[in-house]
């Protein structure tokens, strides 16, 4: 038979003194998340202008499938003979942007139409550098940041596009990328 264990006195001073501290203490009432700490949905905005471009007019391939970038990577791209000065320089944001597109909401396809109009009109007026904003894929669940993954193949197969870069996190960090455009 065993010997039952003897039970330490639960009125040692230690466990004593701590009863003695949190008497009269009330567990306090749970409530949700503090007002103002959520982030809010964006708005899809309405998108009016079709694409009559086609694929491969000027250098954008399909839109791409696969992700390949993180949420919260930052990209970067430059072509041969762009110098480090000016990529850096895209980069702290000291180049002015001229016109700025987001593509928060869209599928791909929508998403891919509506860049190639924007570079061509970008093209079009002669500006240098703009703002592409595409989200950085929190609500894409496990496939990863599809527009995010998208744009940058897309940009790298333009031949409008000379550098990009992830843009400040005042100005959307890396859901958004300055893009620099031929002269």
């Amino acid at each position: 038979m065993r010997k039952p264990v003897a039970k330490k006195d639960d009125d040692d001073g230690e466990a004593r003194d701590i009863r003695e501290a949190v008497r009269g203490v009330k567990p306090l009432k749970q409530s949700d998340a503090p007002a103002g700490l959520a982030k809010p949905r964006p708005k899809p905005r309405k998108r009016t202008e079709a694409s009559a471009m086609s694929a491969g007019s000027d250098g954008f391939g399909p839109p791409a499938i696969e992700s390949d970038a993180l949420p919260d990577e930052t990209l970067s791209f430059r072509r041969a003979g762009v110098q480090d000065q000016l990529l850096k320089r895209l980069r702290r944001g000291l180049i002015p942007e001229q016109a700025q597109i987001d593509l928060h909401g869209l599928t791909q396809t929508a998403a891919w139409d509506c860049l190639i109009q924007f570079i061509g009109r970008c093209r079009d007026q002669n500006l240098r550098c703009v703002r592409v904003i595409h989200g950085k894929g929190y609500r894409s669940g496990a496939r990863g940041p599809v527009l995010k993954s998208a744009v940058n193949t897309w940009l790298r197969r333009s031949h409008d596009v000379v550098a990009f870069t992830s843009a400040r996190p005042i100005d959307g960090g890396a859901g958004a990328l300055y893009v620099l455009l031929r002269a």
